[in-house]
C-alpha cells in the first residue's frame, strides 16, 4: 500500500503592510546580525579541537542550519507576497484585514479576531489566517449575519457582531 498523499494546498500569498515589514525586518536581523554571531561562535567552537565530542560545535551547527532554513524560506516568500493596502470599498462586509467580533450562537461566547495572512498569524492577539476554516466561512458576511464553520470541535454556528478595519 502506498503512503503517497497529495500535496497540501499552498498558503495564500497575501500580507498586511505591518506583516510585510516585520518579515523583512526578521530576514535582515537573521542575515546581518544573528547569522554572523553564530558563524563566529561556530568557528571558535571548531577551533577547540575534537568535534565529535564538542557539544558547543554541534549546537552551533544546528543553530546555523535553523537560521539558514528560515533565511531561505523568507528569501523565497517575501518576493511572492502581495501587500494588501487600504480598506475595501464595502467596509460593512468582512474581507482581508478586518477586525471582527463573533458570537458563538450555542454558548454565547464573544471572540474578537483579525483576518491576516498565513505568515502573520498570532493566536494570543486573535489574528487568524485567511486560510483558516473560520476566516473562509466569515468572508463577505455582514453584521447580524449568521454562518457555520467546520472547526476541529465540529460544526459551529456564529453570528457577526461587528466589522472594523481601523483597529488591530
Amino acid at each position: 500500500m502506498s503512503r503517497w498523499r497529495p500535496p497540501s494546498p499552498g498558503s495564500t500569498a497575501i500580507v498586511t503592510r505591518e506583516g510585510f515589514e516585520r518579515l523583512k525586518a526578521e530576514l535582515d536581523q537573521l542575515w546581518h546580525v544573528l547569522r554572523p554571531e553564530v558563524v563566529k561562535a561556530l568557528a571558535a567552537a571548531a577551533a577547540e579541537g575534537d568535534r565529535s565530542e564538542n557539544a558547543e560545535y554541534t549546537y552551533r551547527k544546528k543553530q546555523l542550519g535553523e537560521i539558514d532554513r528560515r533565511v531561505r524560506y523568507l528569501s523565497k516568500r517575501i518576493p511572492s507576497l502581495k501587500v494588501a493596502e487600504g480598506v475595501p470599498g464595502d467596509r460593512q462586509a468582512v474581507f482581508f484585514g478586518a477586525c471582527i467580533e463573533l458570537e458563538n450562537v450555542a454558548t454565547g461566547e464573544v471572540h474578537r479576531y483579525r483576518i491576516v495572512g498565513p505568515d502573520e498569524t498570532d493566536a494570543k492577539r486573535g489574528w487568524i489566517s485567511i486560510d483558516s476554516p473560520l476566516a473562509r466561512a466569515v468572508l463577505k458576511k455582514r453584521v447580524d449575519d449568521e454562518f457555520s464553520a467546520e472547526l476541529p470541535g465540529g460544526l459551529t454556528a456564529f453570528a457577526v457582531l461587528a466589522v472594523d478595519y481601523d483597529g488591530s
